[in-house]
């Protein structure tokens, strides 16, 4: 028996035979120059596996329709293989160089992959994965390559690789996967997004992992202490055994929850909201039971549009991806979704890459050698106030279709609050006097999410109608730790005194000015974290929708004396 470690990124328990993936051979791409009269026949060899490709993800989108989030990652690769920005820069680089179209897309994609991997975006940081992996399978084609077929894989094995591309996710809603152990991947990956969308245990960041398992060999994947343990005795596979029986029925149990309020077993009672990146994320809020939605990130839905746009390629086609109308369409949906339920809507929280370029900003040339200390979130809206406008309009226009809250994300000052009300009263103008209905009186938040804002949460919770903590970014940036980073992620720490000192003035700030205060960070969705949040005051938790059931029965069998307890234990610690 080997006991592997690693990092867990879906939860859960699997057994299974291990099916290993053998590390692909790496594609060789010559950089010798071509002559100009060959020229002509390679963007012909260009187009035509353009085309093959692209019909092969035609395919692979007819497959899994019905299954909204497999389709969306195959709509996105449908739309880079399509996007006439993208494709335009590569024909342009080609005809005004003197090397091959396999060498110049290479390029073309490891530039744009390495911009989204500098973004400051955890979310957009993974989406290099998609464009090196969908134009990979062109340049495969082109060099005549034949990588490792996924569709081998068997039903309920467990997968043991280096890595899955995006594109070998299509096999986990096509077979029952026991579990997925891999070296590389992020959470936030496409292949963790979906683990734990389809409950499949995961862990990833697992050393020399081919090396140790062999193909065949028994595997338990535990998801909840990331171990991956390789031929388990007897014993030790009993014991699993017993805990994946146990594991369900304590999940059949939980849905007892779905409709009942949160609330301790003395009677406090709790608001379990949900955090969502996408529009049909809304109906699984619903369907879990939450409160209503305590983060709605638009930034995925812009990312989408982004990608969307016109095949013109026209300054005009670029800002319609990112038209009031599409996100008023969108925002309408969720209000609607969530029947009165209050919904918060962060305004576009995200960096100067290209995903946002793309609508040509001031700064949008610029290149931040720190991006997640540069223009991001409502510094880039305050600086092109005209994407900030069309969204403010879009959110207002819809606030009559639903209970909704606006959040304004990375605020650091007072005045930074008096601009987006300054706007705000703007685009209350414009809509009255085009007789544009709206709701005057929307809640408007900010998030509290970097230690300069939790320290003046005082001042800052005299001009906000609500605070909602950002708890992953507060202790980022409070610790001076990317917990993306492999060399300094152990010292990332939620519980250390200097976080939970600033999320207890942040919360009694809250409470001395009579205004709502939330977490929407990871710390509202484990049970440590929460019991310590709920010991400070925090009544309102925002989380994955799958994590609501198991957050209420927490609740429900501990008091508000336990909590503070807990609570005070930590804060006094030294």
């Amino acid at each position: 028996m080997n006991v592997l470690l690693g990092l867990s990124a879906s939860n859960g328990i699997g057994i299974g035979k291990a099916f290993v993936v053998p590390e692909s051979e790496k594609r060789v791409i010559s950089s010798k120059k071509i002559k100009a009269e060959e020229k002509p026949k390679q963007l012909e060899r260009f187009e035509r596996s353009l085309a093959k490709v692209t019909g092969q993800i035609a395919s692979q989108l007819d497959a899994v329709k019905g299954d909204k989030v497999q389709s969306e990652i195959f709509e996105t690769y449908f739309l880079m293989l399509n996007d006439p920005e993208f494709l335009g820069d590569v024909r342009k680089s080609f005809e005004s160089s003197n090397y091959s179209i396999e060498y110049i897309l290479n390029q073309k994609t490891e530039d744009y992959a390495d911009r989204l991997r500098s973004s400051g975006n955890a979310y957009l940081a993974e989406r290099s994965e998609d464009i090196c992996d969908i134009f990979g399978r062109v340049l495969d084609d082109l060099l005549d390559f034949h990588p490792f077929d996924i569709e081998q894989v068997p039903d309920d094995a467990v997968i043991v690789a280096k890595s899955l591309a995006p594109s070998d996710t299509v096999i986990l809603s096509k077979r029952r996967i026991a579990g997925i152990a891999l070296t590389d991947g992020g959470v936030s990956s496409h292949v963790g997004i979906l683990a734990r969308n389809y409950g499949i245990p995961a862990v990833f960041d697992i050393e020399n992992i081919l090396d140790e398992i062999k193909n065949d060999a028994l595997v338990i994947i535990d998801g909840i202490s990331g171990e991956v343990i390789d031929s388990p005795d007897e014993t030790t596979l009993s014991d699993y055994q017993k805990k994946i029986a146990k594991a369900k029925a304590h999940s059949e149990k939980l849905k007892i929850f779905r409709d009942k309020t949160a609330k301790t077993i003395d009677g406090e009672r709790f608001q379990l909201m949900a955090n969502i990146g996408t529009v049909d994320e809304a109906r699984v809020a619903m369907e879990e039971g939450a409160d209503g939605i305590g983060l709605f990130r638009t930034e995925f839905l812009f990312m989408s549009e982004a990608n969307a746009k016109s095949a013109l390629g026209s300054v005009h086609s670029k800002v319609a991806a990112f038209s009031e109308e599409n996100q008023f369409n969108a925002y309408r949906r969720v209000l609607e979704t969530m029947h009165n339920k209050p919904v918060t809507i962060r305004t576009l929280d995200a960096g100067g890459d290209k995903i946002i370029s793309s609508l040509e900003t001031q700064h949008s040339n610029s290149e931040e050698k720190n991006p997640l200390m540069g223009l991001r979130a409502i510094r880039l809206t305050l600086a092109n106030p005209q994407i900030f406008k069309i969204q403010l309009r879009a959110l207002y226009r819809a606030s009559v279709f639903g209970n909704l809250k606006i959040m304004i994300p990375l605020v650091t000052s007072v005045e930074q609050v008096h601009e987006v009300q300054a706007i705000i009263e703007k685009v209350k103008d414009e809509l009255k006097s085009e007789n544009i209905p709206f709701n005057p009186d929307v809640p408007v938040g900010i998030m509290v999410e970097t230690a300069a804002a939790a320290m003046i949460s005082d001042c800052l919770a005299k001009v906000s109608d609500f605070f909602s903590i950002g708890t992953n970014d507060l202790t980022q940036y409070t610790l001076g730790v990317d917990r993306e980073n492999a060399l300094v992620a152990p010292m990332y720490d939620e519980f250390h005194l200097a976080v939970l000192r600033l999320l207890h003035k942040t919360i009694k700030a809250a409470e001395a000015e009579g205004i709502p205060v939330s977490v929407c960070g990871e710390m509202a969705s484990r049970p440590e974290s929460v019991m310590v949040l709920a010991g400070m005051g925090v009544r309102t938790l925002s989380m994955s929708p799958k994590l609501i059931t198991s957050v209420k029965e927490l609740l429900s069998k501990i008091s508000i004396d336990e909590l503070k307890a807990i609570s005070s234990k930590r804060l006094n610690s030294l």
